[in-house]
């Protein structure tokens, strides 16, 4: 998912792009701090999900809402806003999403969920609730959210599922494309682990971090040093 957060105040920014890495681990998020470096990134790339405060200091939101429904038409809008009467602003242009400020994250993932829900998928590029794996001559289809955490083995991959494990010969980057918009995060260059089966964190050699994962529990999967913070950020740890 491609979000742009649009808003002039650094804090409320940055407090809202943490959540949506939470939200969203693998989405792309592009910021801005005013309305005229909005216009900027809006001309120069297409996103899925714009949020917008409505008090910019140099264009009004609304006013920059209806230049990214005539650029980016397939695009969904969300204002921000402190004030719950900027609301009604939101209706008379067609924008049916909002969230006040300071933002809950509980009701940013509710209308998360509803953009993923409005938005077409792609052609050629479904987000599936089950995978296919081509494993011993057989195409077995596998549930998404039992899928524990995935391993390079060669050239090859073992996924690890609540229902056991199945080797592919394909690379683990190609899991990361299939596993796009679902909560799957690439620890190392071996491992790519769902965020929501992780069972324990817990530190490792040089100041890194490892995790056990549920129902593998005597396995240590190390996390790339490189790919530390930005895990934290997805599980909203602090430090």
């Amino acid at each position: 998912m491609r979000i742009a957060v649009i808003d002039d105040e650094r804090p409320a920014r940055s407090e809202l792009i943490h959540q949506l890495h939470h939200i969203v681990p693998d989405a792309s998020i592009t910021e801005a701090g005013s309305g005229a470096e909005a216009l900027e990134i809006i001309s120069k790339n297409q996103f899925d999900l714009v949020f917008i405060d409505i008090n910019l200091g140099d264009i009004n939101g609304t006013s920059l809402a209806l230049a990214v429904q005539q650029i980016m038409p397939k695009a969904k809008i969300v204002f921000a806003t402190a004030f719950s009467e900027y609301a009604v602003k939101a209706f008379e242009i067609g924008v049916s999403n909002y969230i006040l400020k300071p933002f809950e994250i509980s009701k940013l993932e509710k209308i998360v969920e509803k953009c993923r829900e409005d938005m077409p998928i792609p052609q050629g590029a479904p987000v599936l609730n089950k995978l296919p794996i081509c494993s011993n001559r057989r195409v077995i289809m596998v549930e998404v959210k039992k899928i524990i955490f995935i391993e390079t083995d060669n050239r090859a991959c073992i996924l690890h599922t609540k229902d056991g494990d199945f080797r592919e010969n394909l690379p683990i980057g190609e899991y990361e494309k299939r596993l796009a918009g679902h909560r799957f995060f690439r620890i190392h260059k071996c491992y790519m682990v769902n965020l929501d089966e992780i069972h324990e964190i817990l530190p490792w050699h040089n100041n890194s971090l490892a995790l056990r994962m549920s129902g593998f529990e005597q396995k240590y999967l190390p996390v790339g040093r490189k790919n530390t913070k930005e895990l934290k950020q997805a599980l909203r740890i602090s430090g």
